[in-house]
């Protein structure tokens, strides 16, 4: 085989190896412009059906963090105490909105009780988080409508859960969400977007902090 043939057999396979080097990645980079697109409309369907529940800690010292735990529960115990379980996501975003000059009362008190002189604010408002694993369901990055309870100056290491539907859960051993709130989740998705954020989850115990 002559020289000229020889070098024109490389330049051919290079030529073929480049296409198809090239294909690939225009075909991996649509199919992750369609993944992104999928998870960006599972976000915000799922922020649509979803209140959280955001509590923020004065600062991540030892006794900040213990009283944070102290305001979650006497909230999560007034709101399981008071809130009708029969409500949509926007009746209970109102009810809570409603009665959030109590909720931040109750707040108030288990500080005192704690004997922090911290201050404390709760609003419903649009937060931003990232992917978190809470038991066995993911829930994407993005913004969702949320209780927030900020403690003094916010600056330390955070709680949440979903409030609505109820997904709350305390004992973070176990990490066994209800079977209600998750049947009411199932309810208003489509299977393939259940499908998708429990297939997501990897049963990560340490959801709640960041």
């Amino acid at each position: 085989m002559s020289e000229q043939k020889r070098t024109s057999g490389k330049m051919t396979a290079a030529a073929m190896l480049f296409a198809a080097a090239f294909a690939l990645a225009v075909t991996l980079s649509v199919c992750g412009r369609a993944a992104a697109a999928a998870q960006a409309r599972l976000q915000e369907h799922l922020a649509q059906e979803v209140l959280r529940f955001h509590v923020l800690a004065n600062s991540d010292s030892e006794e900040d963090q213990e009283v944070k735990l102290k305001v979650r529960d006497a909230v999560l115990a007034y709101l399981e105490e008071n809130m009708p379980e029969e409500y949509s996501v926007r009746q209970t975003e109102d009810w809570v909105r409603a009665h959030i000059d109590k909720i931040e009362e109750t707040g108030r008190q288990a500080l005192l009780a704690a004997g922090s002189d911290d201050t404390l604010c709760a609003a419903v408002t649009t937060c931003w988080f990232p992917d978190r694993t809470y038991g066995d369901l993911t829930f994407p990055a993005g913004n969702y409508e949320a209780l927030r309870v900020e403690i003094g100056s916010a600056g330390g290491h955070n709680w949440w859960c979903v409030l609505y539907p109820s997904l709350c859960f305390l004992d973070t051993a176990q990490a066994v969400m209800p079977d209600e709130g998750k049947q009411k989740l199932k309810n208003v998705l489509t299977e393939e977007e259940y499908s998708e954020i429990t297939a997501a989850s990897d049963f990560k115990i340490g959801w709640y902090f960041w």
